[in-house]
């Protein structure tokens, strides 16, 4: 079968299989991805020390602003590819291509130039301490330095999945996580290199993965590749692609901006090692956050050609198939929560008070999990078919409307304890109005698709 037919398929074949065939690569590779981020944690908490934990979660927004930047042009672009080979504009779809490797390529350098500069003070504000700057600068000055080819990397491995090659993104995320393993193995635990050694891992395992990626791009047989011409910068395909993305980058900055006042929140009403408890539950929970995503991540290529194509009856089979899929990983991750917090927390640290805060916060954060699923699917849904406002809504009722007043407010009843609660508190609200939403807009679809159904036939006559 060639790329145009796998393409193709998007159209035609049964939508549960379809979902199946996009989302388990997706699913692997999201789970290899989290595990990418598990591991340089377990080594860090478990070769350096419970400060380190917290020195690395302190890194967590400069994480989430790289992510926000990228998410702006790979998933963008991964829509706009999508939404192109439905429409069987293919060379358009390669134009995006070569946009997408200028844009990550101007971002990514950009980005790091600019966070290095000032990356003390932007540390401190983070939520550093005397105590935790140190760790994190170690970490973020080899991250920063290597920030390209990480923008690079993942901007490829969302047009490969656009492109019709789940399974080779899933491969390109695994390469990562098995050298990253390896790496951390050696760098930190036989050379000794500390914090730094988890970063210098991190980089070079992207850039593996990253060489393979071009290496598929350069083939000339593939439906999408690199050719002279599409790298200029288009202002139109510039304008679609940030349009786009610009959906994820709102919800990425926002995830910066609240782990930013958490962290701060926590250090004023706590202390450092609840900083690093705060880590150890993000681990846990980004866990199945990433099932999600790669839940979503297959059910993206197939609803945006759906979109394209004005299949809608294929395109809302697609996302209730995926919300009910998202809502049973998460009730998977609420009953580990709940069950067994010691083994989760066990397992990034020996020392007792880090684990039985840690302990704490897992069980805690992740009390309204179940509900977290069906918000992120229909956020991504909005977000595949172009939607942008409402799909920026979405991603900011959680952070901006709910959670951030939360945090302010519960603390100074509760202490340390209020900053733990704002976060289900935030869940419940955001995923009541995605729900709302959604039903408004399925019922506005089918009217639509009646109409589009009733002209035809008009036409046939």
């Amino acid at each position: 079968m060639d790329n145009k037919d796998a393409t193709l398929q998007l159209g035609t074949r049964p939508v549960g299989k379809l979902l199946l065939q996009y989302a388990m690569p997706a699913i692997v590779a999201m789970t290899a991805a989290s595990l990418y981020n598990i591991v340089d944690s377990i080594f860090i908490g478990q070769g350096v020390g419970p400060l380190a934990i917290s020195g690395l979660a302190i890194t967590f927004p400069f994480m989430n602003l790289s992510t926000a930047f990228g998410a702006a042009v790979g998933v963008g672009a991964s829509t706009f590819i999508s939404m192109k080979l439905g429409q069987k504009d293919y060379k358009t779809a390669e134009s995006i291509l070569g946009n997408t490797v200028t844009l990550n390529l101007i971002i990514g350098i950009a980005f790091s130039v600019v966070c290095l500069l000032f990356l003390d003070p932007i540390l401190k504000f983070f939520g550093a301490s005397e105590a935790t700057l140190p760790y994190a600068r170690d970490y973020m000055v080899i991250i920063l330095v290597g920030n390209v080819f990480s923008h690079m990397y993942f901007g490829m491995n969302a047009v490969l999945r656009a492109a019709g090659k789940p399974r080779q993104a899933m491969y390109a995320t695994i390469v990562t996580v098995v050298m990253n393993t390896m790496l951390d193995y050696v760098f930190i635990m036989l050379f000794g290199w500390g914090i730094q050694g988890a970063a210098y891992a991190t980089v070079l395992a992207q850039v593996m993965a990253l060489i393979w990626q071009l290496r598929i791009f350069s083939n000339k047989q593939e439906l999408l590749h690199f050719e002279r011409g599409i790298y200029r910068l288009r202002s139109a395909l510039v304008r679609n692609i940030i349009g786009v993305g610009i959906s994820p980058f709102a919800m990425n900055v926002c995830a910066c901006v609240v782990v930013i006042f958490i962290n701060q929140q926590l250090v004023r009403y706590g202390s450092d090692l609840d900083v690093g408890a705060y880590g150890i539950a993000n681990k846990v929970s980004f866990v199945f956050l990433m099932f999600v995503l790669g839940v979503n991540q297959g059910m993206q290529p197939i609803v945006g050609y759906n979109y394209g194509a004005q299949k809608i009856d294929r395109m809302i089979h697609v996302v209730k198939l995926s919300i009910i899929a998202a809502t049973l990983i998460m009730t998977t991750g609420w009953l580990i929560a709940m069950f067994m917090p010691y083994y989760c927390a066990r397992l990034f640290t020996k020392d007792p008070t880090l684990i039985q805060l840690g302990m704490k916060a897992i069980r805690i954060s992740m009390v309204l999990f179940p509900l977290i699923g069906s918000q992120m699917v229909i956020t991504f849904f909005f977000q595949s078919i172009g939607k942008v406002r409402v799909s920026i809504f979405l991603s900011l009722s959680r952070q901006l409307i709910f959670l951030l007043p939360a945090l302010a407010v519960f603390p100074l009843f509760r202490g340390v304890d209020g900053v733990w609660y704002a976060m289900p508190f935030a869940d419940g609200f955001a995923a009541s109005i995605a729900a709302v939403i959604m039903l408004f807009n399925v019922k506005k679809f089918k009217k639509q698709h009646k109409e589009l159904q009733y002209g035809e036939q008009e036409d046939d006559h």
